[in-house]
């Protein structure tokens, strides 16, 4: 298999048995569904009535312009990630894809609803254009984040949350197929879509730095120091104040290691990096990496026996003061339910008790009409007794005066 370099990429040939060389199939749905791209500024209107301009679109036409018996050769680290310029390439080519209505739509709540033959498809697409050294499971992941931040950015384009649902339904975006527009806006609109936005919003609120990387991975910057290079602008200063308090407490403590390193032999400054990260901005999530990027596992970075990934004695402490705050917390906010239940619970039984009162009232007036209802029937009944009886006696004194009319005069 040749390979040759074009414009700083590694370019590889497919051998004519190969299984993974184009194919018309793989041609035809990279083709056939794949948007034009531009890159061109573009702005937006934000949700405060003000505009916003924005990178437009990727334009990878030294992709586009390879020729199709040629693939873009992507290489991995140790940890299965790609790294290079090749990478970058392909971040934007799976971007692309992601946000290609007719092959990875839209309107599916979330990834994992998204069938397999989509992902399949889109799969295959890219190693029509490119040969791959990383896991067919690490592409199907980053097409999934590629894909939730296309929907991200449409949603926050196009649904406006201060006009009605029908003004919603009819702002499409360009592009884009209305019936999968109008499925995703229903499900925003949606009591679920919008609980499931709050989970978002919280979630994000908890994340205070932000890199500015672009769109290099964290694989690709791993030699370097990824805390100042992915948290500084262009001009060379900190993003926020709080990453500048933070680049300073790496620094000391770094140089508190190097110090004590020189009096005490047992201090190892080898790979420490990681290390001072967790010391300054305290244990990582479970099952995560810092500054490694999506793929990588503490065993798989650290090793099974690692003591790299071992918390400090300081940093047992803290951890332990932590969960007893988060216990004080949580058994403060369970004495909150408890008095909130009590307080419904009593006022349940005061609504109880007002309505048996209620239903006994009720019951005494249903009584008290029924008595009178049978009194008047009684007085009723009483004066057509006493009628009948007075045509009775009317009617023996009529009978009596016929019978003596008719007897012979004496």
């Amino acid at each position: 298999m040749s390979r040759r370099r074009l414009r700083g990429l590694s370019i590889v040939q497919n051998s004519p048995n190969s299984e993974e060389g184009n194919s018309e199939q793989q041609t035809a749905v990279g083709s056939s569904n794949v948007p034009e791209t531009l890159d061109e500024p573009e702005e937006f209107q934000t949700e405060n009535g003000g505009t916003r301009r924005v990178r437009g679109r990727t334009l990878l036409s030294d992709l586009y312009d390879l020729d199709p018996a040629n693939r873009v050769k992507v290489s991995r680290n140790t940890y299965g990630q790609p790294v290079g310029s090749e990478a970058r390439l392909l971040a934007g080519y799976i971007g692309i894809l992601a946000r290609n209505a007719n092959m990875l739509p839209i309107n599916y709540e979330s990834w994992h609803h998204m069938p397999d033959s989509n992902k399949n498809q889109a799969l295959a697409n890219i190693k029509d254009r490119f040969a791959l050294e990383v896991s067919d499971d690490y592409i199907k992941k980053t097409l999934g984040k590629k894909w939730r931040d296309n929907k991200s950015t449409l949603k926050k384009q196009y649904f406006k949350k201060d006009i009605s649902l029908e003004e919603k339904l009819r702002n499409v975006p360009p592009g884009m197929l209305r019936y999968q527009w109008e499925d995703a806006v229903r499900f925003w609109n949606s009591k679920k879509g919008e609980d499931r936005e709050r989970v978002g919003i919280s979630s994000r609120q908890k994340q205070k730095f932000t890199h500015t990387a672009g769109s290099r991975s964290f694989a690709s910057v791993a030699e370097a120091e990824l805390f100042e290079i992915t948290h500084r602008k262009k001009d060379g200063s900190p993003m926020t104040s709080e990453a500048g308090e933070i680049m300073e407490k790496l620094k000391d403590k770094k140089a508190e290691y190097e110090a004590t390193a020189l009096t005490d032999s047992s201090v190892n400054l080898e790979n420490i990096d990681n290390r001072i990260i967790t010391e300054v901005l305290g244990p990582e999530r479970y099952g995560r990496v810092r500054f490694q990027g999506s793929g990588i596992t503490p065993t798989q970075y650290f090793g099974s026996g690692s003591q790299q990934y071992m918390p400090s004695g300081s940093q047992v402490k803290a951890e332990v003061q932590r969960l007893r705050d988060q216990m004080t917390q949580m058994q403060a906010n369970t004495v909150e339910q408890i008095a909130e239940v009590q307080r419904k619970y009593e006022e349940l039984q005061q609504q109880l008790r007002a309505e048996a009162v209620e239903r006994e009232a009720a019951a005494a007036e249903r009584e008290a009409a029924a008595a009178a209802r049978e009194a008047a029937a009684a007085a009723r009944e009483a004066e057509h007794r006493k009628k009948y009886d007075d045509l009775q006696l009317q009617l023996q004194q009529m009978m009596q005066m016929f019978q003596q009319s008719q007897k012979p005069p004496s």
